[in-house]
């Protein structure tokens, strides 16, 4: 689907372009001790095999700024050439001096404008993090937090806004806090002498109408790349639906250029939730396709038997596992839809319109399972091996249409 985007600036970071006319890029962040370089290149890798685009980690002491450069040579060695964004706060200005193979092996620095620094230290310690970027060719993303916003900015705001004639709420003031910050920043690096071709902005909210808000006003006010989040959005299903809630009204109207799933993850949990999660609304806006889809029934009480459910999770699963091999020999596949349906009402039709679909049996329906190709039926299984022989249709479609 063809959307039209609101900001045109578009930035290299590393080998991804972000913003302009280039597909929207998924983010993640590791959770690692980037000083152990071993669990933090494995934890990239992961999150670069799920699919993510780019990967943040942090940055916050010497330790791990001298572990950068080792963890982009083991992750080369490996073939993961995913581009590493450092995220810096406090004493960035001060590693990245101090560690130049860190300055040099990350492909972007996320600067916080609220913790650079304050008084005249501020514009000191920012401007030293543009002018590293400046020498190394990187990219900076100026990351505006609400949890963390300048507070001589927010002193000198709140003092204006209470001398006005007309004075914004609490709520107003603080979306509009959030996108001076951004935009000041901004100024303040290509003032020094970075591109704004080199600039991503972003302004992290944890409440889904705020983050609405803040970046239609910030979209409306800048051409820079833009990059969505929903911070601290949560553990599990709420922080998927409120992520998914704020995301998706602004990349309908074209705002956001790469975007971060920042979920809690589950004791014991993949950290590759965020990049699945991030794919799938991306997919389901039908602004990028990562995966074939299944498109699977409910159930109800025509469908008393969970044999669908279960078929319908091993098919998913297959095209999981099936999809590195896929992805590389036969171009397209991801675009592809499968049906798994579970009785005669709405059976035949959805099968018909997937690229492949099969309809099962309801409760009490004739123990025959069609299947329709391109929306034409071609066999009808029936016995203990449906799911093997549906899976094979499905395996010797994406060889024949895809090759």
């Amino acid at each position: 689907m063809q959307i039209q985007r609101k900001n045109t600036h578009q930035v290299a970071v590393g080998s991804v372009l972000v913003g302009g006319d280039a597909a929207v890029v998924v983010q993640s962040m590791t959770n690692t001790d980037t000083a152990d370089v071993t669990a933090t290149v494995a934890q990239v890798a992961e999150l670069a095999a799920a699919g993510s685009e780019l990967v943040r980690i942090t940055v916050n002491n010497e330790a791990s700024a001298a572990a950068v450069g080792e963890i982009r040579q083991r992750l080369d060695e490996l073939g993961v050439g995913v581009p590493l964004v450092g995220d810096f706060h406090f004493n960035g200005h001060r590693l990245l001096e101090k560690y130049p193979d860190c300055a040099r092996a990350l492909a972007k620095y996320r600067i916080n404008p609220g913790n650079v620094g304050s008084g005249e230290k501020r514009d000191e310690q920012f401007n030293a993090m543009i002018e590293m970027a400046m020498k190394h060719d990187k990219a900076v993303r100026i990351g505006v937090n609400w949890g963390s916003m300048d507070k001589q900015l927010v002193a000198r705001m709140m003092d204006e806004n209470a001398r006005s004639a007309t004075p914004l709420d609490a709520d107003q003031m603080t979306r509009e806090i959030m996108v001076t910050s951004a935009l000041e920043s901004a100024a303040q690096a290509e003032a020094v002498g970075l591109g704004a071709e080199r600039i991503v902005l972003s302004c992290k909210m944890s409440g889904v109408q705020d983050l609405i808000a803040v970046y239609e006003m910030l979209s409306q006010r800048c051409d820079y790349a833009l990059h969505l989040g929903l911070t601290e959005a949560g553990m599990g299903s709420k922080g998927i639906v409120a992520s998914t809630a704020a995301l998706s009204v602004l990349l309908q109207q074209g705002i956001g250029d790469t975007i971060r799933i920042s979920l809690t993850p589950e004791p014991g949990g993949s950290r590759t939730t965020e990049v699945k999660v991030a794919q799938q609304i991306l997919q389901a806006l039908e602004l990028r396709s990562f995966t074939p889809q299944v498109i699977a029934c409910p159930g109800c009480g025509r469908t008393t038997s969970t044999y669908f459910q279960q078929l319908a999770q091993d098919i998913q699963d297959y095209l999981d596992a099936s999809m590195p091999r896929w992805r590389s020999e036969y171009p397209g596949v991801e675009e592809m839809h499968v049906a798994v349906m579970g009785c005669v009402v709405n059976g035949p039709g959805e099968s018909k319109h997937a690229n492949i679909g099969i309809s099962l049996p309801g409760t009490g329906e004739q123990p025959a399972a069609p299947v329709y190709v391109d929306g034409v039926k071609t066999v009808t299984l029936k016995g203990e091996g449906i799911a093997a022989e549906f899976q094979q249709i499905v395996e010797n479609y994406v060889q024949a249409r895809y090759s």
